[in-house]
């Protein structure tokens, strides 16, 4: 089984990464910190799986990460399920989810499992202004007014409604629903197993003994 992380540049993919699999991923707060694919081996609740961390997408590739970019499309393309991971509190998130959805489509990996994962809960501002947003649908009753930002519990029942596949909000940086998230993967990495491998379960610890 095969896990990859995606997602915008500087969302906090190594970070989740180095959480999930114990290891030290190199993760620093800037643009492109990552430029290779990283996979570790990860065992939750006796199901082990494979899981990446690919170079984090953007609208305009600069030329020198091409290459390194062409490892990330092959992750993506052989993995059984994408983790989207989101930087909830960057001003022009949507925009960048559109920008991760869009190149997954061009690559013909949108029709993957998925979950949706927005990370930096710890950093959500309601009061940070919109850049380059037409606002929160449902949230302006003046168009012509500045457009508002809505509460991090407004936002969770936005897209707790919106979207079909389960939706997580962690801080990976606090380990903040890290627990919910580790069993959020092991569900739905189960079932994937457990459809492409009906005759075979994993092996308990005292099976083991």
């Amino acid at each position: 089984m095969r896990v990859a992380l995606v997602g915008y540049t500087n969302v906090g993919k190594s970070t989740i990464m180095n959480m999930l699999s114990r290891s030290e991923v190199f993760a620093e707060n800037k643009l492109f910190a990552t430029v290779d694919s990283t996979v570790r081996k990860v065992v939750l609740e006796n199901m082990p799986f494979l899981l990446s961390d690919t170079v984090g997408f953007i609208r305009k590739l600069p030329t020198r990460l091409i290459e390194s970019f062409k490892s990330t499309l092959d992750e993506i393309r052989e993995a059984d399920l994408l983790v989207h991971v989101v930087d909830i509190s960057h001003p022009t998130f949507e925009e960048q989810i559109a920008v991760v959805n869009e190149t997954l489509k061009d690559i013909e990996a949108a029709d993957k499992p998925m979950l949706l994962v927005f990370n930096k809960i710890d950093l959500y501002n309601p009061e940070t202004p919109v850049e380059h947003h037409g606002g929160f649908e449902g949230m302006n009753e003046d168009e012509d007014a500045p457009a508002a930002r809505p509460t991090l519990e407004q936002l969770k029942a936005t897209y707790m409604a919106k979207m079909h596949d389960p939706v997580i909000f962690i801080s990976a940086q606090e380990r903040e629903n890290i627990d919910e998230l580790r069993a959020l993967l092991v569900r739905h990495v189960s079932a994937i197993a457990h459809q492409r491998y009906p005759n075979v379960h994993p092996i308990s610890e005292t099976e083991e003994d």
